[in-house]
């Protein structure tokens, strides 16, 4: 493999991105990560018609066999609940999350039957996965680690990751709510405490800036436009784009596309559109941008007709050269 490759997985409304980069210390000569995982529950996956399929599937059906890092980039059922699937059958070598070992040490299983609706059952089975995935590997000795905007990594030869957010600001918010919900033990109050950090998870995403010879790659997690504020917009000029949010309509603004300036753009919008994914306001923004935009799933839109597909791979050259290839 002389180029990186960069997949999104087709797990429907969620988001699970593979990256394999060429590098003989690594087994098989591969450095391969795993940002962020999909969602775990049957259903997302019960109809086939358009090529979903959970992370761990996709891994046992055309994965290299190994992950050296998983990323956890925010704490939401449709991102990391299947990373925890994933990890249970390939260990991954290290944790990238945003939550410290402090409020790690504050938390336990929380009981899912106190949820009063569909939001709050969703994120109290998250923060539950987020538990076993962090004990997982602790279990096996492998490092857990907390990343804070400012840091950087030389991830294997040619590649590099740049750490935009969550800024020390909203890491300091994201642990006070965290100590505040754990600490909470009268269950209206909970509840309340529960849906608050919920309702602000998004903006807690880690933002990754993938440098890979010189081609740029803007990963924002599920960070809106708002959540952009403590990053600096010269970082953020990038050759291909992971929108936030699924495209719905806060995924970006106008001020934020201009300083992307991407040539790509990726929704991971489900194919039902879910919660107006793939809003069609930003679809216009990007296409006026003249970036070329790219689907890990099918969504329903006047115009597009997508070929089911397990996947979205992109070949990752120097220079900013990238190509698209649907995985059918």
């Amino acid at each position: 493999m002389e180029h990186m490759k960069l997949t999104f997985v087709n797990v429907g409304y969620g988001e699970a991105i593979l990256l394999e980069c060429p590098d003989p210390r690594f087994a098989d000569g591969v450095f391969v990560a795993v940002i962020d995982g999909g969602s775990s529950e049957a259903e997302e996956f019960s109809d086939h018609f358009t090529g979903r399929l959970p992370l761990a599937e996709y891994l046992h059906n055309y994965g290299p066999g190994h992950i050296d890092l998983m990323v956890s980039t925010h704490i939401h059922e449709d991102h990391i609940c299947g990373l925890l699937s994933a990890a249970r059958d390939f260990v991954p070598g290290a944790l990238w999350q945003t939550l410290p070992e402090e409020i790690a040490s504050r938390m336990h299983p929380l009981d899912a039957s106190l949820a009063q609706n569909d939001s709050q059952d969703k994120f109290l089975r998250a923060l539950n996965d987020y538990q076993s995935l962090r004990s997982l590997l602790e279990q096996h000795g492998n490092p857990v680690l907390t990343l804070r905007a400012g840091n950087t990594f030389e991830l294997c030869q040619g590649l590099t990751c740049q750490v935009l957010a969550p800024s020390p600001s909203k890491a300091v918010e994201l642990e006070s709510r965290c100590r505040d919900l754990f600490g909470e033990t009268e269950s209206d109050e909970f509840l309340k405490k529960l849906s608050a950090l919920d309702s602000r998870m998004n903006n807690y995403s880690l933002i990754l800036l993938l440098d890979y010879q010189g081609t740029r790659i803007l990963l924002p997690g599920d960070t809106n436009r708002l959540g952009y504020e403590d990053v600096d917009p010269t970082y953020l000029k990038s050759d291909l784009f992971k929108v936030g949010h699924h495209g719905q309509k806060d995924g970006a603004s106008e001020e934020l596309m201009a300083a992307i300036r991407p040539r790509a753009v990726v929704c991971c919008a489900s194919s039902d559109r879910r919660y107006n994914s793939a809003h069609p306001d930003m679809l216009r923004m990007i296409a006026e941008r003249g970036a070329a935009l790219y689907f890990s799933d099918c969504p329903q839109l006047p115009g597009l007709d997508l070929p089911p597909h397990h996947a979205l791979t992109f070949t990752v050259g120097a220079a900013g050269v990238l190509s698209a290839q649907y995985i059918v």
